[in-house]
């Protein structure tokens, strides 16, 4: 009698796996050098044209250091968007992607080593912003701060690549861009990337209290400056993880039911 032993999969990534993955993943991103300068550049760009002319940059330290980091937010918030939402939205129209999904490896090393190289390009793009608000602004953080922020900015980006998840799965590649293209100027102003929130109308504000975006701005911020957290923005931003957490989910599944039945 032959016996076929069946296996679970695997849930945690094996180490040699992933590190093959993120390399893969990087050099699929260098190919393309105009990923890597958009994700890197465009932020930067931003804050040197329409925060660092602003006199309040230059004279009030505390609005400077939130300034820079409101761009911080934008470089991870707009890197994520992008990698992963036209990079899964590619995928499936392409042939590749079902030979990948075959190999033994499993999706855990896929995710994880996407996630993890997504990381490596959004701590590049802080580079430059880091580097220009030290210079050209009165930006003030501590050594401590610097690295509670960074922190924070890694649990923030949770929504965000969830979101990149579920556009992915959702939409095409020429759809996905579009919306993304939509999606994240009308974060980064509704939550307050562009303009601080004390400008915002009173509606404005109320609606910006909801978006993700000002749920991860103000979060990063508490966590350089210190001080104190409202409550609805932590709660907003669990809110927002557990919702497109279950939304990516069931995309995934649909997608999966539909091409590999």
């Amino acid at each position: 009698m032959i016996t076929i032993e069946m296996r679970e999969p695997r849930l945690v990534a094996p180490p040699r796996l992933v590190v093959a993955g993120i390399k893969a993943n990087l050099l699929e991103t260098v190919r393309v050098p105009m990923a890597v300068i958009g994700s890197v550049a465009f932020p930067s760009l931003a804050l040197l044209f329409f925060v660092v002319p602003q006199g309040a940059v230059r004279d009030d330290p505390a609005a400077a250091t939130q300034a820079v980091i409101a761009m911080g937010v934008f470089a991870i918030m707009v890197g994520n968007l992008f990698s992963f939402g036209l990079t899964i939205a590619e995928a499936r129209e392409k042939p590749w992607e079902p030979f990948v999904r075959s190999l033994p490896a499993g999706g855990g090393v896929r995710i994880v080593a996407h996630i993890l190289s997504t990381g490596v390009v959004s701590l590049v793009s802080l580079i430059p912003l880091v580097v220009i608000g030290a210079l050209l602004t009165s930006a003030e953080a501590s050594p401590t701060g610097i690295l509670f922020g960074l922190i924070a900015a890694a649990v923030t980006s949770l929504p965000f690549m969830l979101m990149g998840i579920a556009i992915g799965y959702a939409m095409s590649m020429k759809v996905a861009l579009a919306v993304i293209q939509i999606l994240f100027f009308a974060l980064a102003f509704g939550g307050g990337l562009f303009l601080p929130p004390f400008l915002f109308p009173d509606w404005l504000d109320t609606i910006s209290m909801g978006l993700p975006s000002r749920q991860a701005r103000e979060i990063v911020i508490w966590s350089v400056e210190g001080g104190s957290l409202a409550p609805w923005v932590w709660i907003g931003m669990l809110a927002w993880i557990v919702v497109l957490a279950v939304a990516a989910l069931l995309l995934y599944r649909r997608d999966e039911g539909r091409r590999y039945r």
